[in-house]
């Protein structure tokens, strides 16, 4: 009869080769996904932090004609392509308004020229009353 430390070395292993044979797959899914979305024409980032826009792709070769500014155009090896770049959308709704004081013109909670905010410390770092200047 098997040990108790055995059996659980042995299941200790298994899920170790299950989560090896996991990964695997999920960055062989992940990369097909990326070679998918390399077309002429899309916005990418390359491993080594360069944006630009690909030109065309030479399968033959496997290199990228990237355009990293216009006119300028830069041979790299299509594998060093980390990631397609999407465009990010703000919506309205996110996007902070500043109310405006409608007597002086100023942005609500701001302090005016040479008014400290309020809790500001002086230079010395005490904290001054509201009243002393």
């Amino acid at each position: 009869m098997p040990d108790i430390t055995t059996i659980l070395m042995l299941a200790v292993l298994a899920v170790l080769v299950f989560f090896m044979f996991r990964n695997g797959r999920k960055r062989k899914a992940d990369l097909e996904a990326l070679q998918s979305k390399m077309v002429a024409g899309a916005e990418v980032m390359t491993n080594f932090g360069m944006y630009g826009t690909i030109v065309s792709i030479d399968e033959a070769e496997n290199k990228v004609a990237l355009e990293i500014a216009p006119g300028t155009v830069v041979n790299i090896h299509r594998q060093t392509i980390a990631r397609v770049v999407e465009p990010t959308v703000v919506e309205a709704d996110e996007a902070p308004v500043a109310e405006l004081n409608q007597d002086s013109g100023t942005v609500m909670g701001e302090p005016e020229f040479g008014q400290r905010a309020a809790g500001e410390d002086g230079i010395d770092g005490s904290t001054r009353a509201k009243g002393d200047a």
